[in-house]
């Protein structure tokens, strides 16, 4: 009996041991990750190398220059700027980056996708028309217009955006939960990636004219 109480026991921290476990950042924190039996040419993967605790400083902890507005002046009308692990070194392992988003008077954060994480994004001047898409079949939009002081979450994978509302410039914060979350705009992932995608398989997957998609394709 008591043998049987102690597997029981053994199992249950097991089960603990691995819910613990997969709490940190267990994702890829990259696009591919090639296998490889030379290991001169491979390279460390799911973070970076840690450095030697004894030679960590306050600065690989620290960012400065988020109070900066970013350049709109391009063709969406926005400006993304990043504070991942490549800025804060300290981020390493933590699960966690930060951007700014600058956004023209109609400008906007194209539909995309963070393949590695969770966003959550607070609106700090503007107004924002905000919105994501859940998966096939249902393909269900959930969309919410934001003020000053307002919080929307976008779910991990799928398709959201960020749209300016209004006649002047609008500012938003947002948390990601990866150090590296990865961005794939869907215009540019589709109609610019190199090289193109056939447009034969385009023209079919969108209904339109070949014709129609080579020209998409040149303006990316």
């Amino acid at each position: 009996m008591m043998k049987g109480v102690h597997f029981l026991a053994i199992v249950a921290l097991l089960s603990v041991a691995s819910s613990l476990v997969s709490a940190f950042d267990p994702s890829p924190l990259q696009d591919i990750c090639v296998a490889v039996d030379d290991t001169k040419s491979a390279v460390f993967v799911n973070g970076k190398f840690c450095k030697d605790l004894k030679y960590a400083k306050a600065e690989d902890f620290f960012f400065s220059g988020l109070q900066k507005p970013g350049n709109t002046d391009n063709k969406v009308g926005s400006n993304v700027t990043t504070v991942n692990v490549e800025q804060i070194p300290g981020l390493n392992t933590l699960g966690i980056s930060l951007v700014r988003i600058d956004y023209a008077p109609y400008g906007q954060n194209p539909p995309h996708t963070h393949p590695r994480a969770t966003e959550i994004l607070v609106v700090v001047e503007g107004t924002l028309l905000v919105g994501f898409v859940t998966s096939n079949p249902e393909n269900r939009l959930f969309t919410k217009v934001l003020k000053k002081g307002d919080v929307f979450v976008f779910p991990i994978g799928l398709i959201h955006f960020q749209f300016n509302a209004g006649k002047t410039n609008a500012v938003a914060f947002a948390g990601l939960s990866s150090q590296n979350a990865g961005v794939i705009t869907i215009a540019n992932a589709v109609f610019g990636s190199d090289p193109p995608i056939n447009p034969d398989v385009l023209a079919k997957a969108f209904q339109l004219d070949k014709n129609v998609i080579e020209a998409l394709q040149k303006k990316f």
